[in-house]
């Protein structure tokens, strides 16, 4: 099954300034900030949804193809990527601006100020899903992930219009979206990702019931947090899926990201859609533990001790088969 996952790449550039924001600024020349910090230290993290997803489908021992733009300073992300399983041959490098990122510094109150640069995801747009489905052999599902806003809106008329199915996964861009946007993207998608909250403002900026949203797709898919995932269909039963036990929570980034790239590879595999939620949770309680959201290595014995402990013998022989 050759799934393309579209969405942004970026990095993150994370630094901690050891006192309080609150302290150096003056109350009456708040118009005229001039500020430095001197931080302690800088984390470079890779990120992105679109490698999020495809780093945890390539854990999986899947092939995913990563459709999305980055700038021409892309060469050592790509490097790690392709040694991660992932195709990286759609993605589009400009030649004039830099990959995406995040400029964040937090004080030791937990107050952030931060930037974000969007960089060549702007180009995403010039991305024509043809070409992929023509260089890789024909494409079975796309994802299409928080991108540029354009970009989001052309690869979904395109999957409309060449019949390729599309799951429709809105995340972070849901905010600055529109109702008429958001109904454009959902319409006629297989499946329909997002959390309970992004659930209730897509129904809100729609003006569209549950009820009239899961008739507009094949799947509506809703993670819980720590509760886990719930999967809806016309005229079937939910399916609802709870996560394993954590053995620590250190970092939520990605969790969201991974529970997607389980639950694509368990698709891909052919296994049912409560047994590809059951591999999504455990992926994302893999990432929960881990600080960065491609720092965790998916150790294949632990994996599947764990997943037997949470799901069962009958569910972890019919996942082990397919776990490269």
């Amino acid at each position: 099954m050759r799934i393309a996952v579209t969405g942004s790449i970026a990095t993150d550039h994370l630094m901690t300034f050891p006192g309080r924001f609150a302290d150096q600024l003056v109350a009456d020349q708040l118009h005229t900030v001039s500020l430095s910090f001197l931080v302690d230290n800088l984390d470079v993290r890779r990120g992105g949804v679109g490698p999020n997803i495809c780093f945890g489908m390539g854990q999986l021992g899947g092939s995913p193809i990563l459709v999305g733009a980055a700038g021409y300073d892309f060469d050592e992300y790509r490097a790690w990527l392709d040694r991660h399983g992932v195709d990286t041959g759609s993605v589009r490098i400009s030649e004039v601006l830099h990959t995406a990122r995040f400029v964040c510094t937090t004080d030791k109150d937990h107050n952030q100020i931060g930037s974000f640069y969007t960089g060549a995801m702007s180009e995403a747009r010039l991305i024509e899903l043809k070409a992929v489905a023509d260089r890789v052999g024909g494409l079975d599902l796309v994802l299409i992930g928080a991108d540029d806003p354009e970009a989001m809106l052309r690869h979904t008329e395109e999957c409309r219009t060449r019949g390729i199915p599309f799951a429709a996964d809105f995340s972070q861009q849901i905010a600055r979206m529109d109702g008429e946007e958001i109904r454009t993207l959902l319409e006629g998608a297989t499946y329909l990702f997002s959390n309970e909250y992004e659930k209730g403002l897509i129904e809100s900026k729609t003006g569209w019931t549950d009820a009239e949203i899961l008739a507009r797709v094949g799947h509506r898919v809703t993670t819980l947090g720590s509760r886990g995932v719930r999967i809806e269909r016309v005229g079937e039963d939910p399916i609802e899926v709870g996560c394993p036990e954590e053995t620590a929570k250190v970092d939520p980034t990605g969790v969201g990201d991974a529970f997607r790239a389980g639950f694509l590879t368990g698709l891909s595999w052919g296994v049912g859609r409560e047994r590809a939620a059951q591999v999504g949770c455990m992926l994302a309680t893999l990432v929960i533990e881990t600080l960065g959201t491609q720092e965790y290595t998916l150790r294949r014995a632990n994996f599947m001790d764990r997943f037997t402990k949470a799901y069962g013998e009958e569910a972890a022989a019919e996942v082990q088969s397919h776990l490269k």
